[in-house]
């Protein structure tokens, strides 16, 4: 299911290649490894991956989707469980960072990753840049994720301005196996929050783009990635 559900949420290709491009190694740890979805392909790439996730039940599944037998896995939280490294490339991808829902914890993950790295490290970010809600209130949405003839995956969200937090579920319809529901909530940082943690980590912004495929940064996209490499 989760597969299915986040198979489209990144070109990883393109990531893939961004990340060989802009890194000064191959050693790479991946927080949130889920079942592979990024760690796989870079592994395939040449990369020597190391993925944290807390479910043991994802990295099952990419133990078994890892033929090949090449990533290493760790069981734990990706804060007080970060491989101390040293590595290359410390990946979060697409709003695992603000699963860590408060500030303090997003400020640990990424002391963290600025101390797992090599001295030319970088970190690579993937996250969404919500829109403001001028008066801090509530907004709901509901959208078609996917349908077919014989399911339909909706989106619900409530986005909670004045905390910032974002919660909703994906609600899958069909035929064969009825209702399932897949719970979610995050607790996102601004772009100006996000970049003045990772400065209080020793950190700066090397490069900022919409998406994998490097399309200049617009605030109204809705999505960023950003790297960032020790301050000098």
């Amino acid at each position: 299911m989760y597969d299915d559900w986040y198979r489209d949420l990144s070109d990883v290709s393109a990531l893939v290649t961004l990340i060989d491009e802009c890194s000064p190694g191959r050693t790479l740890c991946e927080l949130g490894v889920g079942t592979g979805r990024l760690a796989i392909p870079l592994a395939s790439h040449g990369f020597v991956v190391t993925g944290i996730d807390i479910s043991s039940a994802m990295l099952d599944r990419l133990h078994a989707a890892d033929h090949q037998q090449t990533i290493t896995t760790v069981a734990g939280d990706m804060v007080d469980d970060m491989p101390s490294g040293p590595f290359d490339v410390v990946l979060i991808g697409f709003n695992t960072l603000f699963n860590l829902e408060t500030q303090e914890r997003q400020q640990a993950c990424l002391n963290a990753c600025s101390q797992a790295l090599t001295p030319d490290g970088i970190v690579v970010i993937e996250g969404l840049t919500p829109p403001q809600q001028p008066d801090g209130g509530m907004v709901d949405d509901v959208s078609i994720r996917s349908m077919t003839a014989t399911h339909v995956v909706l989106s619900i969200s409530r986005h909670h301005g004045a905390d910032q937090l974002l919660e909703g579920q994906f609600i899958e319809f069909s035929e064969e196996q009825g209702v399932r529901l897949r719970p979610w909530s995050i607790r996102y940082a601004t772009i100006d929050q996000l970049d003045a943690m990772a400065t209080a980590a020793g950190l700066q912004v090397t490069a900022r783009f919409n998406d994998a495929s490097r399309s200049a940064f617009d605030p109204a996209n809705g999505r960023h990635l950003t790297v960032y490499s020790r301050s000098r």
